[in-house]
């Protein structure tokens, strides 16, 4: 087994290494987004499923 310089083992993980700060933003932007729209589209449903009476594709029990 043959010793590497430390310095040189270094060098070689930061650039095997690269982080696209662009691309993670832009995932995160993407996940953030969608758990938001997520969060209120079942916050409005629920909203919704009180003042009907029922859930949805059901009808309440005054609806003939």
């Amino acid at each position: 087994m043959t010793n590497v310089s430390e310095e040189r083992t270094s060098e070689d993980i930061q650039s095997a290494f690269k982080i696209d700060g662009d691309a993670v933003r832009g995932h995160l932007d993407e996940l953030v987004r969608s758990t938001v729209e997520d969060t209120l589209n079942k916050l409005l449903d629920a909203e919704a499923d009180q003042l009907c009476g029922a859930k949805r594709y059901e009808r309440s029990a005054d609806c003939h």
